[in-house]
Protein backbone atom coordinates (compact mmCIF):
# COMPACT_ATOMS: atom_id res chain seq x y z
CA UNK A 1 0.00 0.00 0.00
CA UNK A 2 2.78 2.48 1.27
CA UNK A 3 4.66 1.41 -2.15
CA UNK A 4 1.38 2.40 -3.97
CA UNK A 5 0.31 5.68 -2.47
CA UNK A 6 4.22 6.89 -3.31
CA UNK A 7 4.21 6.18 -7.01
CA UNK A 8 0.41 7.74 -7.48
CA UNK A 9 2.86 10.97 -5.24
CA UNK A 10 5.74 10.54 -7.92
CA UNK A 11 2.51 10.38 -10.54
CA UNK A 12 1.45 13.75 -9.44
CA UNK A 13 4.68 15.36 -8.91
CA UNK A 14 5.66 14.76 -12.37
CA UNK A 15 2.19 15.68 -14.14
CA UNK A 16 2.30 19.35 -11.99
CA UNK A 17 5.62 19.89 -13.05
CA UNK A 18 4.41 19.28 -16.40
CA UNK A 19 1.22 21.26 -16.38
CA UNK A 20 3.54 24.20 -15.00
CA UNK A 21 5.70 23.61 -18.37
CA UNK A 22 2.23 24.62 -20.49
CA UNK A 23 0.89 27.18 -17.66
CA UNK A 24 -0.80 29.76 -20.05
CA UNK A 25 -2.79 27.02 -22.07
CA UNK A 26 -3.58 25.21 -18.84
CA UNK A 27 -4.42 28.36 -16.85
CA UNK A 28 -6.60 30.04 -19.71
CA UNK A 29 -8.25 26.11 -19.47
CA UNK A 30 -8.67 26.37 -15.74
CA UNK A 31 -10.48 29.39 -15.78
CA UNK A 32 -13.22 28.38 -18.32
CA UNK A 33 -13.34 25.73 -16.68
CA UNK A 34 -13.78 27.25 -13.31
CA UNK A 35 -15.91 29.62 -14.53
CA UNK A 36 -18.40 27.07 -15.95
CA UNK A 37 -18.77 25.42 -12.63
CA UNK A 38 -19.13 28.91 -10.77
CA UNK A 39 -21.85 29.86 -12.87
CA UNK A 40 -23.79 26.44 -12.74
CA UNK A 41 -23.36 26.09 -8.87
CA UNK A 42 -24.77 29.42 -8.41
CA UNK A 43 -28.08 28.68 -10.14
CA UNK A 44 -27.74 25.22 -8.53
CA UNK A 45 -27.59 26.33 -4.97
CA UNK A 46 -29.52 29.65 -5.12
CA UNK A 47 -32.48 27.84 -6.57
CA UNK A 48 -32.28 25.24 -4.18
CA UNK A 49 -31.76 27.69 -0.66
CA UNK A 50 -34.97 29.59 -2.04
CA UNK A 51 -36.74 26.55 -1.96
CA UNK A 52 -35.82 25.62 1.46
CA UNK A 53 -36.86 29.22 2.55
CA UNK A 54 -40.31 28.98 1.01
CA UNK A 55 -40.86 25.61 2.99
CA UNK A 56 -39.78 26.96 6.04
CA UNK A 57 -41.63 30.36 5.45
CA UNK A 58 -44.84 28.20 4.22
CA UNK A 59 -44.43 25.51 7.13
CA UNK A 60 -46.49 27.91 9.48
CA UNK A 61 -49.11 28.76 6.82
CA UNK A 62 -52.63 27.63 6.87
CA UNK A 63 -53.42 23.96 6.24
CA UNK A 64 -56.24 24.56 3.82
CA UNK A 65 -57.01 28.03 2.66
CA UNK A 66 -60.66 28.25 1.50
CA UNK A 67 -61.82 30.65 -1.51
CA UNK A 68 -65.48 31.22 -3.05
CA UNK A 69 -65.26 31.61 -6.73
CA UNK A 70 -68.33 33.11 -8.68
CA UNK A 71 -67.57 32.95 -12.57
CA UNK A 72 -64.63 31.06 -12.22
CA UNK A 73 -63.00 34.22 -9.78
CA UNK A 74 -62.03 34.49 -6.34
CA UNK A 75 -64.92 36.57 -4.91
CA UNK A 76 -65.87 37.68 -1.23
CA UNK A 77 -66.95 34.98 1.09
CA UNK A 78 -70.33 35.51 2.82
CA UNK A 79 -71.92 35.84 6.04
CA UNK A 80 -72.88 31.98 7.35
CA UNK A 81 -69.63 29.97 5.54
CA UNK A 82 -67.87 30.14 8.57
CA UNK A 83 -71.09 28.15 10.51
CA UNK A 84 -71.15 25.84 7.34
CA UNK A 85 -67.56 24.82 7.73
CA UNK A 86 -67.64 24.19 10.90
CA UNK A 87 -69.78 21.67 11.16
CA UNK A 88 -67.47 19.35 8.66
CA UNK A 89 -65.94 16.92 10.68
CA UNK A 90 -62.46 17.03 11.00
CA UNK A 91 -62.05 20.77 10.98
CA UNK A 92 -60.09 22.40 14.10
CA UNK A 93 -60.19 26.24 13.44
CA UNK A 94 -61.84 28.69 11.10
CA UNK A 95 -60.52 32.22 10.64
CA UNK A 96 -62.02 34.55 8.25
CA UNK A 97 -59.06 36.69 6.63
CA UNK A 98 -59.19 40.20 5.38
CA UNK A 99 -56.14 40.94 2.73
CA UNK A 100 -56.00 42.70 -0.80
CA UNK A 101 -53.72 44.19 -3.33
CA UNK A 102 -53.44 47.85 -3.84
CA UNK A 103 -51.34 49.23 -7.01
CA UNK A 104 -49.23 52.38 -5.52
CA UNK A 105 -48.89 54.95 -8.77
CA UNK A 106 -46.03 56.43 -7.10
CA UNK A 107 -43.93 53.14 -6.83
CA UNK A 108 -45.42 51.94 -9.50
CA UNK A 109 -45.56 48.71 -7.39
CA UNK A 110 -48.38 46.60 -5.90
CA UNK A 111 -48.84 46.18 -1.83
CA UNK A 112 -50.51 43.55 0.08
CA UNK A 113 -52.80 45.31 2.34
CA UNK A 114 -53.88 42.35 5.62
CA UNK A 115 -55.33 42.42 8.29
CA UNK A 116 -53.19 40.61 10.78
CA UNK A 117 -55.33 37.71 13.33
CA UNK A 118 -53.42 39.11 16.48
CA UNK A 119 -51.74 42.19 17.13
CA UNK A 120 -53.21 44.51 14.47
CA UNK A 121 -52.72 48.33 14.93
CA UNK A 122 -54.71 51.04 16.37
CA UNK A 123 -57.03 52.48 13.39
CA UNK A 124 -55.91 55.14 11.30
CA UNK A 125 -52.56 53.49 11.87
CA UNK A 126 -50.36 50.69 9.55
CA UNK A 127 -47.32 48.77 9.93
CA UNK A 128 -45.10 48.40 6.82
CA UNK A 129 -42.56 45.92 5.41
CA UNK A 130 -39.43 47.28 5.12
CA UNK A 131 -39.17 47.44 1.15
CA UNK A 132 -42.24 49.93 1.11
CA UNK A 133 -40.41 51.95 4.42
CA UNK A 134 -37.34 52.08 1.58
CA UNK A 135 -39.18 52.88 -1.06
CA UNK A 136 -41.31 55.73 -0.15
CA UNK A 137 -38.82 56.69 2.63
CA UNK A 138 -41.31 56.23 5.68
CA UNK A 139 -40.32 56.13 9.42
CA UNK A 140 -42.10 55.41 12.57
CA UNK A 141 -44.73 58.05 13.00
CA UNK A 142 -44.50 59.64 9.38
CA UNK A 143 -47.55 59.90 7.52
CA UNK A 144 -49.03 58.73 4.56
CA UNK A 145 -51.48 58.69 1.77
CA UNK A 146 -53.42 56.33 -0.39
CA UNK A 147 -56.06 56.62 -3.03
CA UNK A 148 -59.01 54.10 -2.60
CA UNK A 149 -60.41 52.26 -5.72
CA UNK A 150 -63.46 54.84 -5.04
CA UNK A 151 -61.67 57.24 -5.19
CA UNK A 152 -61.22 58.81 -1.68
CA UNK A 153 -57.56 59.66 -0.04
CA UNK A 154 -56.91 57.94 3.26
CA UNK A 155 -54.01 58.83 5.15
CA UNK A 156 -52.55 56.42 7.52
CA UNK A 157 -49.80 57.06 10.25
CA UNK A 158 -46.61 54.53 10.28
CA UNK A 159 -47.14 53.03 13.77
CA UNK A 160 -44.13 50.60 13.34
CA UNK A 161 -41.90 48.72 10.05
CA UNK A 162 -41.74 44.97 10.03
CA UNK A 163 -38.50 43.68 10.95
CA UNK A 164 -35.42 42.93 8.64
CA UNK A 165 -35.73 39.34 9.25
CA UNK A 166 -39.27 38.78 7.58
CA UNK A 167 -38.94 40.57 4.39
CA UNK A 168 -39.00 37.65 2.16
CA UNK A 169 -42.76 37.56 3.01
CA UNK A 170 -43.17 41.03 4.53
CA UNK A 171 -41.29 43.44 1.89
CA UNK A 172 -44.64 44.53 0.32
CA UNK A 173 -46.76 44.44 3.11
CA UNK A 174 -48.76 46.80 4.89
CA UNK A 175 -51.12 45.70 8.03
CA UNK A 176 -54.09 47.81 9.11
CA UNK A 177 -56.65 47.55 11.61
CA UNK A 178 -60.27 45.72 10.69
CA UNK A 179 -62.16 48.88 10.27
CA UNK A 180 -59.01 51.11 7.99
CA UNK A 181 -59.28 47.99 5.67
CA UNK A 182 -63.06 47.53 5.20
CA UNK A 183 -63.05 51.68 4.96
CA UNK A 184 -60.59 51.45 2.44
CA UNK A 185 -61.47 48.77 0.08
CA UNK A 186 -65.77 49.14 0.94
CA UNK A 187 -65.61 45.36 2.21
CA UNK A 188 -68.86 44.62 3.37
CA UNK A 189 -69.73 43.74 7.14
CA UNK A 190 -69.31 39.98 7.57
CA UNK A 191 -67.78 39.67 4.53
CA UNK A 192 -63.90 37.98 4.21
CA UNK A 193 -61.35 37.28 1.66
CA UNK A 194 -60.92 33.85 1.61
CA UNK A 195 -61.11 31.84 4.99
CA UNK A 196 -57.93 29.89 6.78
CA UNK A 197 -58.78 26.18 8.24
CA UNK A 198 -56.37 23.70 10.43
CA UNK A 199 -57.32 20.22 10.69
CA UNK A 200 -57.24 18.32 13.46
CA UNK A 201 -55.32 15.07 11.91
CA UNK A 202 -52.45 16.42 9.12
CA UNK A 203 -53.05 12.92 7.90
CA UNK A 204 -57.09 13.61 6.91
CA UNK A 205 -56.40 17.17 5.47
CA UNK A 206 -57.20 16.10 1.69
CA UNK A 207 -60.20 14.24 3.54
CA UNK A 208 -61.36 17.40 4.68
CA UNK A 209 -60.53 19.39 1.47
CA UNK A 210 -62.86 17.17 -0.20
CA UNK A 211 -65.89 17.53 2.28
CA UNK A 212 -65.45 21.08 1.52
CA UNK A 213 -66.17 20.88 -2.32
CA UNK A 214 -68.48 18.54 -1.95
CA UNK A 215 -70.52 20.64 1.19
CA UNK A 216 -69.90 24.14 -0.86
CA UNK A 217 -69.75 23.49 -4.56
CA UNK A 218 -68.54 26.72 -5.00
CA UNK A 219 -65.55 27.02 -2.78
CA UNK A 220 -61.87 26.20 -3.91
CA UNK A 221 -60.01 24.36 -1.51
CA UNK A 222 -56.36 25.26 -1.44
CA UNK A 223 -54.14 22.82 0.21
CA UNK A 224 -50.50 24.01 1.79
CA UNK A 225 -48.96 21.41 0.01
CA UNK A 226 -50.43 22.48 -3.18
CA UNK A 227 -48.88 25.57 -2.31
CA UNK A 228 -45.46 24.16 -1.96
CA UNK A 229 -45.14 22.09 -4.94
CA UNK A 230 -46.51 25.38 -7.07
CA UNK A 231 -43.48 27.34 -5.58
CA UNK A 232 -41.16 24.81 -6.18
CA UNK A 233 -42.33 24.65 -9.82
CA UNK A 234 -41.58 27.96 -10.12
CA UNK A 235 -38.36 28.18 -8.84
CA UNK A 236 -37.81 25.21 -10.91
CA UNK A 237 -39.18 27.03 -13.86
CA UNK A 238 -36.97 29.97 -13.32
CA UNK A 239 -33.77 27.54 -13.12
CA UNK A 240 -33.99 26.21 -16.38
CA UNK A 241 -34.79 29.66 -17.82
CA UNK A 242 -31.19 30.53 -16.44
CA UNK A 243 -29.72 26.87 -17.87
CA UNK A 244 -31.18 27.87 -21.33
CA UNK A 245 -29.54 31.20 -20.97
CA UNK A 246 -26.20 29.32 -19.91
CA UNK A 247 -26.58 26.69 -22.60
CA UNK A 248 -24.32 28.49 -24.71
CA UNK A 249 -21.34 28.07 -21.88
CA UNK A 250 -22.33 24.97 -21.60
CA UNK A 251 -22.16 23.65 -25.17
CA UNK A 252 -18.66 25.68 -25.26
CA UNK A 253 -17.84 23.71 -22.40
CA UNK A 254 -18.70 20.57 -24.11
CA UNK A 255 -16.87 21.84 -26.93
CA UNK A 256 -13.74 22.38 -25.12
CA UNK A 257 -14.05 18.47 -23.88
CA UNK A 258 -14.70 17.12 -27.39
CA UNK A 259 -11.05 18.53 -28.08
CA UNK A 260 -9.45 17.61 -25.23
CA UNK A 261 -10.68 14.30 -26.56
CA UNK A 262 -10.28 14.24 -29.90
CA UNK A 263 -6.23 14.56 -30.00
CA UNK A 264 -3.17 15.11 -28.57
CA UNK A 265 -0.70 18.10 -29.35
CA UNK A 266 2.88 17.35 -31.13
CA UNK A 267 4.59 18.28 -28.07
CA UNK A 268 2.25 16.60 -25.65
CA UNK A 269 2.78 13.24 -28.32
CA UNK A 270 7.01 13.65 -28.52
CA UNK A 271 6.28 14.06 -24.40
CA UNK A 272 4.58 10.36 -24.14
CA UNK A 273 7.30 8.93 -26.91
CA UNK A 274 10.25 10.03 -24.54
CA UNK A 275 8.92 8.85 -21.49
CA UNK A 276 7.92 5.73 -23.52
CA UNK A 277 11.30 5.73 -24.86
CA UNK A 278 13.10 5.93 -21.37
CA UNK A 279 11.11 2.77 -19.86
CA UNK A 280 7.82 4.45 -18.63
CA UNK A 281 4.75 1.83 -19.20
CA UNK A 282 1.79 2.70 -20.91
CA UNK A 283 -0.06 1.93 -17.75
CA UNK A 284 1.70 4.55 -16.20
CA UNK A 285 1.66 6.94 -18.82
CA UNK A 286 -2.35 6.56 -18.89
CA UNK A 287 -1.88 7.35 -14.99
CA UNK A 288 -0.01 10.42 -15.25
CA UNK A 289 -2.37 12.14 -17.82
CA UNK A 290 -5.47 11.01 -15.98
CA UNK A 291 -3.86 12.74 -13.01
CA UNK A 292 -3.51 15.64 -15.22
CA UNK A 293 -7.23 15.74 -16.24
CA UNK A 294 -8.10 15.00 -12.64
CA UNK A 295 -6.08 17.24 -11.52
CA UNK A 296 -7.09 20.49 -13.60
CA UNK A 297 -11.47 19.13 -13.46
CA UNK A 298 -11.37 18.85 -9.41
CA UNK A 299 -9.62 22.45 -9.12
CA UNK A 300 -12.30 24.40 -11.03
CA UNK A 301 -14.84 22.19 -9.23
CA UNK A 302 -13.34 23.39 -5.94
CA UNK A 303 -12.64 26.63 -6.62
CA UNK A 304 -15.88 27.19 -8.65
CA UNK A 305 -17.97 26.23 -6.32
CA UNK A 306 -16.79 27.93 -3.46
CA UNK A 307 -16.37 31.00 -5.06
CA UNK A 308 -20.59 30.42 -6.11
CA UNK A 309 -21.03 29.25 -2.37
CA UNK A 310 -19.79 32.94 -1.50
CA UNK A 311 -21.52 34.55 -4.13
CA UNK A 312 -24.49 33.24 -3.20
CA UNK A 313 -24.58 33.46 0.42
CA UNK A 314 -22.65 36.49 0.72
CA UNK A 315 -23.26 38.78 -1.99
CA UNK A 316 -27.05 37.71 -2.31
CA UNK A 317 -26.47 35.94 -5.92
CA UNK A 318 -26.32 39.58 -7.46
CA UNK A 319 -25.31 38.31 -11.34
CA UNK A 320 -28.78 35.84 -11.08
CA UNK A 321 -30.69 37.51 -8.14
CA UNK A 322 -33.34 39.65 -10.82
CA UNK A 323 -33.73 36.28 -12.47
CA UNK A 324 -33.99 34.26 -10.17
CA UNK A 325 -36.31 36.08 -7.24
CA UNK A 326 -39.05 37.20 -9.22
CA UNK A 327 -40.30 40.56 -8.07
CA UNK A 328 -40.68 43.14 -10.45
CA UNK A 329 -40.70 46.06 -8.21
CA UNK A 330 -39.77 45.92 -4.77
CA UNK A 331 -37.08 43.78 -4.43
CA UNK A 332 -36.64 42.18 -0.48
CA UNK A 333 -33.34 42.15 1.07
CA UNK A 334 -32.71 39.43 2.95
CA UNK A 335 -30.11 35.84 4.07
CA UNK A 336 -30.19 32.91 2.88
CA UNK A 337 -29.73 30.20 4.99
CA UNK A 338 -26.54 28.19 3.93
CA UNK A 339 -27.87 24.62 2.93
CA UNK A 340 -26.11 22.27 0.69
CA UNK A 341 -28.15 19.60 -0.80
CA UNK A 342 -25.75 16.56 -1.50
CA UNK A 343 -27.28 15.09 -4.37
CA UNK A 344 -26.88 18.51 -5.84
CA UNK A 345 -23.32 18.58 -5.63
CA UNK A 346 -23.20 15.31 -6.77
CA UNK A 347 -25.05 16.11 -9.95
CA UNK A 348 -22.90 18.97 -10.23
CA UNK A 349 -19.73 17.22 -9.97
CA UNK A 350 -20.60 14.00 -12.20
CA UNK A 351 -21.55 16.48 -14.92
CA UNK A 352 -18.25 18.81 -14.94
CA UNK A 353 -15.95 16.52 -13.37
CA UNK A 354 -15.79 13.34 -14.68
CA UNK A 355 -16.43 13.58 -18.20
CA UNK A 356 -13.16 15.62 -18.68
CA UNK A 357 -11.21 13.50 -16.52
CA UNK A 358 -12.41 10.35 -18.65
CA UNK A 359 -12.51 12.82 -21.93
CA UNK A 360 -8.21 12.43 -21.67
CA UNK A 361 -8.10 8.67 -21.44
CA UNK A 362 -8.93 8.05 -24.79
CA UNK A 363 -6.40 9.85 -26.91
CA UNK A 364 -3.71 8.72 -24.12
CA UNK A 365 -4.03 5.27 -24.71
CA UNK A 366 -4.00 5.46 -28.75
CA UNK A 367 -0.76 7.51 -28.16
CA UNK A 368 0.59 5.07 -25.36
CA UNK A 369 0.29 1.89 -27.08
CA UNK A 370 1.87 3.29 -30.16
CA UNK A 371 5.90 2.66 -31.09
CA UNK A 372 7.64 5.98 -29.42
CA UNK A 373 9.64 6.48 -32.36
CA UNK A 374 6.69 7.17 -34.65
CA UNK A 375 5.04 8.93 -31.88
CA UNK A 376 8.47 11.07 -31.80
CA UNK A 377 8.23 11.22 -35.40
CA UNK A 378 4.35 12.82 -35.83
Amino acid sequence: MKLWLARQRYLIDFTLASLARRKTRNLGLLLVYTVLVFMLASVTLYTHALRQEAARVLAASPEVILQRMVAGRHDLIPPGYQEKIGRIRGVQKVEGRLWGYYYDAVTKANYTFMVPAENAPAAGEIIVGPALERSRGLARNNGISFRSYSGKLHTFIVADVLPQASELVSADLVLMSEASFRAFFDYPVGHYTDIALSVANPQEVRNVALKLAAALPDARPILRDEVLRTYASIFDWREGIVLALLSAAILAFGILAWEKASGLSAEEKREIGILKAIGWETGDVIKMKFWEGLLISLTAFLVGFVAAYVHVFHFAASLFEPVLKGWAVLYPRFQLTPHIDGVQVATLFFFTVVPYAAAVLVPIWKAAITDPDSVMRA
